[in-house]
């Protein structure tokens, strides 16, 4: 992210990862979380679920920093994000 002046505490500023998960058949292809998704992580599958609806996806995986907004915006309960902690450093 490009800031117009540099945050005084940056360096100890640590970014979050996360990784998106959907739970393929309770997805009813609303795209909610694809529209309110901030960083433009997801986006729609070419593949159906059983019920026959298209699905998101994480597209941009390395883009997710588990706001859990999608989540949130989910009226199914189908999609999650939990957190990857760097473990290397």
């Amino acid at each position: 992210m490009k800031y117009w002046r540099e945050p005084l505490d940056l360096d100890r500023i640590k970014v979050t990862r996360g990784r998106v998960t959907v739970v393929l058949d309770r997805c009813k292809g609303c795209e909610f979380c694809i529209s309110y998704c901030s960083r433009g992580v997801l986006a729609m599958s070419k593949k159906f679920n059983r019920k026959g609806y298209h699905y998101p996806e994480a597209a941009e995986p390395a883009k997710c920093v588990n706001c859990h907004f999608c989540e949130v915006i989910c009226p199914e309960f189908a999609i999650f994000s939990e957190d990857i902690s760097d473990t290397a450093g």
